[in-house]
């Protein structure tokens, strides 16, 4: 089974998942590095529609202005272009897989689609 993980190495959650992944046999893991490789708004919203979440739902506020923007009471369509702009305001670890896509806090449910 393939997983890609959107991961950010600083974040200790986003380890933990990963390792889950790297301790699974039979996974073979991609790992983006959203930070450096951000994702488009389009992928963002595949994602988030895979994972049953909204746009909003995956936003980070913590360590972010993106209370103070406004971004978690606005559309879909600005939070998204705010994500794509700046990939800090992406939560992570987003983890996706044949199974499904899961937003990863805690680390634990990435099982969900392993």
């Amino acid at each position: 089974m393939k997983a890609t993980i959107w991961h950010n190495p600083k974040c200790g959650t986003s380890r933990k998942t990963l390792a889950i992944l790297e301790e699974t046999p039979g996974v073979e893991v991609e790992v983006v590095e959203y930070l450096k490789t951000p994702p488009s708004a389009a992928k963002l919203a595949q994602l988030y529609r895979d994972a049953g979440i909204s746009p909003q739902q995956g936003l980070r506020l913590r360590g972010t202005d993106a209370a103070e923007r406004g971004l978690p009471d606005a559309d879909d369509a600005a939070v998204l272009a705010a994500m794509e702009a700046e990939p800090i305001l992406i939560e992570r670890p987003l983890v996706e897989t044949e199974k499904g896509t899961r937003l990863c806090r805690p680390q634990e449910k990435v099982h969900e689609i392993l």
